[in-house]
């Protein structure tokens, strides 16, 4: 019934190191209304994504959501398998998976699925490093839907996050999300229940998409 917050995803530029071709992904999200007043919130993502590989080379997280703040700096060493992140003790190394996502890598990991071989019920498995640990996540395809937008409708991939009980989501089930069913594959709107009631977000704005986009 409220407008909670806003939220902004970027692909901001790319560059090449080390004769490989590096993304660098924004995101941020900012708490807005009578949120801003009970739970400020404030989220700042920064990944830097070799291409090539499909991995992440470095994660920066910087947080504070109603007083809870959290800090992350990661570099991955993906031929050690090992992690390490400056805002915590500098000789620490975590060990990590060989396709390990960040985060906010995860996404754009996400996107490079081939969807057209999909079949609802199809589990895809993504191993994320959070809080200095390897979670296995899998997406659950759920089928295609149309998604009334404020630009029309359009088709949409979706799927259902199988998250780890007790930590942010209720059950597994309480997170869904809708893909644009396209060459974007950008994120139309998400459904999530949480603690504390539930959140619905909503696509208000896109801009410099790769591919045109067709809403109905």
């Amino acid at each position: 019934l409220i407008d909670a917050g806003y939220a902004e995803l970027e692909v901001a530029d790319k560059f090449m190191k080390d004769n490989q071709e590096i993304y660098h992904m924004k995101g941020f999200g900012r708490s807005t209304g009578l949120v801003e007043w009970t739970f400020k919130t404030r989220d700042y993502y920064d990944t830097y994504y070799n291409i090539d590989k499909n991995v992440p080379i470095e994660f920066i997280r910087d947080v504070d959501e109603g007083g809870y703040k959290t800090k992350r700096h990661i570099y991955f060493d993906h031929s050690n398998g090992t992690a390490q992140d400056l805002e915590f003790k500098k000789d620490s190394l975590f060990k990590i998976e060989s396709s390990v996502q960040d985060l906010f890598s995860a996404f754009y990991y996400a996107r490079q699925i081939d969807a057209s071989e999909l079949k609802k019920g199809d589990l895809i498995p993504i191993d994320i490093f959070l809080d200095h640990e390897d979670f296995a996540m899998q997406l659950k395809y759920l089928g295609k839907e149309y998604v009334k937008t404020n630009f029309g409708k359009i088709q949409c991939l979706k799927f259902r996050p199988m998250v780890q009980d007790g930590r942010v989501f209720r059950d597994e089930d309480s997170v869904e999300l809708w893909i644009s069913d396209d060459e974007n594959k950008i994120p139309i709107k998400v459904k999530s229940k949480i603690f504390v009631g539930s959140i619905k977000m909503e696509l208000v704005d896109y801009k410099n998409l790769a591919h045109k986009i067709d809403f109905k």
